[in-house]
């Protein structure tokens, strides 16, 4: 089985929420599939690097202030022909009817579990993001 890389966008206006979020991904969520980062603190960061780079997944913090990563999944999913597959992190589980709204593939609620946050990546890696 051959090895794919995958680029997910972090976003947080939070530094230490991006790293927590990178080290429930970890770099290799599967055996076929690596992942590397890229991340933004702003709504503006958000759209340039979906706009720079191949973004197969944006994993993005719902709690984030002022821009939201709910908000912003629903702007990017608007905005975008093909907006990547998201994942936002809540902390609230019942804050997942809004996520349906902002059509976002997944949420994950804090604290996040590695292994629960590995799961939902790779899912949404295999079956959203482009081979």
């Amino acid at each position: 089985m051959s090895e794919r890389l995958c680029t997910v966008l972090l976003y947080s206006d939070d530094p230490q929420v991006r790293d927590r979020m990178r080290l429930a991904v970890g770099t290799r969520p599967a055996t076929d599939l690596r992942v590397e980062f890229v991340e933004a603190a702003t709504y503006a960061d958000c759209v340039r690097l979906v706009d720079d780079y191949q973004i197969d997944l944006m994993l993005l913090d719902g709690e984030a202030t002022p821009g939201g990563g709910i908000g912003i999944a629903r702007q990017v999913k608007d905005d975008y022909e093909t907006a990547p597959p998201t994942c936002v992190v809540i902390a609230r589980a019942a804050d997942r009817w809004l996520a349906s709204y902002a059509e976002v593939d997944a949420t994950l609620v804090y604290p996040l579990d590695p292994v629960t946050t590995a799961a939902a990546v790779t899912e949404l890696l295999r079956t959203h993001a482009p081979a």
